[in-house]
């Protein structure tokens, strides 16, 4: 009897989830869509936990003819070690791949090192 209960006790620990605690490495999907079906024209976007993300949509130029070419748009984004967001918006045609790179409040020097340097 006694076994059996150690058995139990040790079947209900062994089940438990594992903890939850949050890392960079564990960052979770948010938001996925996706709308790609081979033939053309296509969409997909995802969202994490941890800041990341990326929308692009493609479509054909000149279908069927003989400088048919896929136009591209989008944007991906990120936070980085400094802890600002960084995004990347851009087109890619026949022009080629047109970045523009924004970056969000932050990564300046802290005001605390200012007033430091200051006096």
């Amino acid at each position: 009897m006694k076994l059996f209960v150690v058995l139990c006790l040790v079947s209900v620990a062994v089940a438990l989830p594992a903890s939850r605690t949050y890392s960079p490495d564990n960052a979770e999907i948010l938001k996925y869509d996706n709308d790609n079906i081979g033939l053309g024209n296509y969409r997909f976007a995802y969202e994490q936990s941890d800041g990341t993300g990326q929308e692009q949509e493609g479509r054909l130029i000149n279908e069927g003819q003989e400088n048919e070419s896929l136009a591209v748009t989008g944007s991906f984004t990120w936070i980085g070690a400094d802890g600002v967001k960084y995004r990347i918006t851009y087109k890619a045609d026949e022009n080629g791949y047109q970045p523009e790179i924004e970056q969000g409040p932050g990564g300046g020097i802290p005001p605390a090192v200012v007033a430091s340097l200051l006096g």
